[in-house]
């Protein structure tokens, strides 16, 4: 695979903010995160109040990333292989045949996750993890590039199974959207009538084998050592916070790394700087944190720990790229210029 240069990466990946922002009014920020998530190779989790763009936004990056699109609704009743298939008996050749689910896609929209129970939610863990899955005793690659994007509602109980830790931390982030401005509210209303129709297509920006060129290319990008050990002292401190149960595990710094990375591409550099550190801290730790159970019914939760070991960790100090000379002998070569 050619890789990509990453001032193409950055070019890309505002293209296809810009291309979203057409469906999704006045949440690029939120937005940026989800594709910082995607390009980092992970699955995102949207959780907000219903009607603020969840699905919307979910089929909006598949078009715009040139992916196949499914969508899994998930209900009470549904069963592990209604999300990953299963064998059916073809009577015309006398034998069984593998008929694929949703999950076969490049990007698949599990809608409402926490209203299926849990046998039908750890479904998704091994196609989340292993990129593959396996049915009565047989294992089906999934198509590359994969990616899942989840959304829940965080205010209804009823009828809901809380996803277990072990399958939040297969997410690599959870965004939340909220309400949009009274502005904002309004464009999406006129938006509305100068369409006269309800679908919004949007322009294919890239195609699948082109995201996985810009998520290689990330790999180049450069984090200073002090940057690496700044999500380590993050993770670590949420480990010993005096409200938490269960802190986040390596699996978190490494989402600190993975992310940040993306979301300095994003951003035009190519090289990561704390404050980026800082923007994806709350979506890739917060979920990955449990309060003590005696503080459940305060204000106490895992973006609130997040914030405060913001405040508390130093950052490291600002001070020049680590590859400003190279840049300005070789200007062409980076996200920046």
């Amino acid at each position: 695979m050619v890789t990509m240069d990453l001032r193409q990466v950055s070019a890309n990946a505002n293209a296809i903010l810009d291309e979203v922002e057409k469906a999704v009014v006045g949440k690029r920020e939120s937005m940026r995160l989800v594709l910082s998530g995607i390009l980092a190779g992970g699955h995102v989790l949207m959780e907000d109040f219903p009607g603020l763009g969840k699905t919307l936004a979910a089929r909006s990056f598949a078009q715009t990333l040139g992916l196949t699109f499914k969508r899994a609704q998930f209900t009470p009743d549904l069963l592990p292989g209604d999300i990953t298939g299963s064998f059916v008996y073809d009577q015309r050749v006398g034998e069984f045949e593998f008929r694929a689910g949703p999950i076969f896609a490049g990007l698949v929209l599990a809608d409402e996750i926490n209203r299926t129970p849990p046998k039908t939610q750890a479904a998704l863990l091994e196609a989340m993890q292993e990129k593959q899955v396996t049915v009565e005793g047989r294992t089906f690659p999934l198509p590359q590039p994969f990616h899942v994007l989840a959304t829940a509602n965080p205010v209804e109980y009823e009828g809901t199974y809380p996803l277990p830790e072990a399958q939040l931390d297969r997410f690599l982030m959870r965004v939340s959207f909220g309400y949009p401005s009274l502005e904002q509210e309004w464009q999406i209303l006129a938006g509305r009538m100068r369409r006269q129709q309800e679908e919004q297509t949007l322009t294919t920006v890239v195609t699948g084998e082109e995201l996985l060129e810009m998520q290689q290319a990330i790999e180049a990008t450069v984090v200073d050592e002090s940057v690496g050990r700044y999500c380590v002292a993050l993770a670590a401190a949420s480990r010993t916070h005096s409200d938490v149960l269960m802190g986040a595990s390596p699996r978190g710094s490494l989402g600190l790394l993975l992310c940040s990375r993306a979301y300095a591409v994003v951003d035009g550099r190519d090289y990561v700087l704390p404050e980026d550190v800082k923007a994806v801290a709350r979506p890739v730790l917060a979920h990955r944190i449990t309060v003590k159970p005696e503080l459940w019914m305060s204000n106490v939760s895992g973006s609130a720990v997040v914030d405060a070991i913001l405040r508390t960790v130093p950052a490291p100090a600002a001070r020049e790229s680590p590859s400003s000379a190279e840049r300005r002998a070789h200007p062409g070569q980076t996200a920046g210029g």
